[in-house]
């Protein structure tokens, strides 16, 4: 008898809308305000960048230093946990949220669990950071805390997202290629890292990439779109998911 066909990839059932750093419009970037805010206003994905600290602390956040979105100024490689719990990241945004704090991975897991909601996790390789320590570092944690039908792993590094897959089949994790514009090596690169979605900027997607892509089982997510009438028509060609960081903008009302 032949042993039943592994599926695929993870039964996810693909949000129409993913709030952009939590719900970035309205709570600082990637924070555990910003996800509460999400869920919230009842989006019940987010995306989210992972990075490392210096000691090795995995922590939510895009950039590489904290200049942008912190009372800080250091590179975040030059943090530990200690240090970078002593930032206040809210403040910049506004003062009802001074004293917000820098989210731990382990944190914001618990409160996705906790909400329920689901996960779009970059793996953030800034200039200079490793891809391999960092996904070896990550992969392991964001696998034991979420089931896999809530948790996409995506990022702009081919190293990254082919040491992700290394580390667990198709069916356990679904990965998505984050690119600008689709490369012309698409297939390739969706076939060496068993691709579950590809996410474009939506500024330069086309209609003919587009159809490629869906003849092919790829889910198509944009990022990063806050004007719904400007975007419409990247649902006629196949759009599954909207990335914005005003993610009820392109909600039905009420």
């Amino acid at each position: 008898m032949m042993p039943p066909e592994l599926p695929a990839h993870p039964a996810i059932s693909v949000p129409r809308v993913i709030a952009h750093r939590g719900y970035s419009a309205r709570a600082p970037e990637n924070t555990l305000a910003a996800v509460r805010a999400a869920h919230q206003a009842g989006v019940r994905w987010v995306e989210l960048d992972v990075q490392l600290l210096g000691d090795g602390t995995p922590v939510i956040w895009h950039d590489r230093d904290v200049k942008r979105c912190s009372n800080g100024s250091s590179a975040l490689a030059a943090l530990d946990r200690e240090s970078a719990q002593r930032l206040d990241v809210g403040a910049w945004f506004s003062a009802a949220f001074q004293g917000e704090r820098m989210a731990r991975l382990e944190e914001m897991l618990a409160l996705l669990n906790t909400l329920n909601m689901g996960l779009n996790l970059e793996l953030k390789i800034n200039k200079g950071h490793d891809p391999l320590a960092l996904t070896q570092r990550i992969i392991p944690e964001v696998l034991a805390a979420l089931p896999p039908e809530r948790l996409i792993v995506s990022s702009f590094s081919q190293p990254a997202l082919a040491a992700a897959r290394a580390m667990a089949p198709p069916q356990a994790l679904a990965l998505g290629l984050l690119a600008k514009r689709l490369p012309c090596d698409w297939p390739h690169r969706c076939n060496a890292i068993s691709a579950f979605s590809v996410h474009l900027d939506w500024r330069y997607v086309k209609a003919a990439s587009l159809a490629a892509l869906n003849r092919a089982g790829v889910t198509v997510m944009c990022y990063t779109a806050n004007d719904p009438v400007a975007f419409a028509p990247r649902w006629q060609w196949g759009v599954s998911s909207v990335i914005s960081d005003n993610p009820t903008v392109f909600m039905p009302p009420g």
